[in-house]
């Protein structure tokens, strides 16, 4: 017998359940109180962004050629430099505003392909680069002109998994502005209603107060099974908290991934074509695990990232919905 192999066996994560009728499962229009939501995104706005701006996965901006984004109605570029640093800039060359997404990288300059134009991290004049951060799951601009907060060195992340390596970075565009994107999280009441494909017997255990909201006391808390199949899901204890006024964080306290987070990042785009808000939902998935068998999904990565990308996807579509329907309302309303 080989040594260990009497180890008792940790039980699997997955646990059957009877799925009950969509239609029958308990209404949580009762405790989805409008009240306490609306309370808990006035506090959350009032969080410190450091005007940090989360635009792309870290694993997009790559050195062979420029990302280009539009970030609060602001043309950028990013790339990498020989380093492998993460650089950001204007988007707009500043000889007569070609696109610098189409540039040519060189380093730390990029060669605008209209009339050979260098610009880089060396320039103080017409052309000055970015604060960025790469964080190893994102890639960051700050844009203090934008945020108009006091900037701080670094944005303002919330708890992670020690090592990242198991990530997935999805991004999704809707008619809406950032604040859409936070409440729409702040309502986990709809999560078995509106993803039964996703969510099962979810029930929300704590909730923050309706006034006098801190650090402390703001984080929904919901016990939740995630479905697999029909009959059988992975129960979860998890957390919903705000490290910034455009970030919301799911975090596993207790089940299967303890640790593990679902990071929503709402960026603005700004104005479209029709005048209205246009927001950017990057959402990263980070991933962890105590079970010794989770080594195996480093190797399995370039599986495993199209298939979180789906799920992530899936659900955004729906939720997406929600949030334009939010905004839609406030224009009818007026309050836009």
């Amino acid at each position: 017998m080989s040594p260990g192999h009497d180890r008792p066996r940790r039980p699997s994560p997955l646990q059957r359940f009877s799925p009950e009728r969509w239609s029958k499962q308990e209404p949580t229009y009762r405790d989805a109180d409008p009240g306490l939501i609306a309370a808990a995104l006035r506090w959350s706005q009032q969080r410190p962004s450091g005007n940090w701006y989360a635009f792309a996965a870290a694993t997009d901006i790559r050195g062979d050629r420029p990302f280009g984004a539009e970030v609060g109605g602001a043309e950028i570029v990013a790339w990498r430099d020989a380093a492998g640093t993460l650089r950001v800039g204007p988007g707009a060359c500043p000889h007569l505003g070609a696109p610098l997404a189409l540039a040519a990288v060189e380093d730390t300059a990029l060669i605008c392909r209209w009339h050979g134009m260098h610009v880089g991290a060396g320039d103080s004049g017409r052309w000055c680069p970015y604060p960025a951060f790469d964080d190893g799951v994102l890639a960051w601009v700050r844009l203090d002109a934008l945020g108009g907060e006091t900037p701080t060195e670094a944005p303002i992340l919330g708890l992670r998994p020690a090592d990242t390596t198991v990530h997935a970075v999805t991004r999704v565009v809707g008619v809406c502005e950032p604040r859409d994107i936070i409440a729409n999280r702040l309502d986990p009441w709809h999560g078995a209603w509106f993803h039964p494909y996703s969510f099962a017997r979810l029930r929300v255990i704590g909730t923050p107060p309706r006034k006098g909201i801190t650090v402390d006391t703001h984080p929904f808390v919901v016990e939740v099974t995630f479905r697999v199949t029909r009959r059988f899901g992975v129960p979860v204890e998890a957390e919903f908290s705000c490290p910034d006024p455009r970030t919301i964080v799911m975090r596993i306290l207790s089940g299967e991934g303890a640790g593990s987070v679902v990071e929503t990042h709402a960026t603005p785009i700004g104005p479209g074509h029709d005048g209205r808000s246009r927001t950017a939902v990057i959402e990263a998935v980070i991933a962890d695990s105590d079970r010794p068998g989770f080594r195996h999904a480093r190797r399995a990565l370039p599986l495993l990232r199209p298939l979180m990308n789906y799920a992530t996807t899936r659900l955004w579509r729906d939720d997406m919905a929600y949030a334009e329907r939010r905004y839609d309302l406030r224009r009818r309303t007026g309050t836009v």
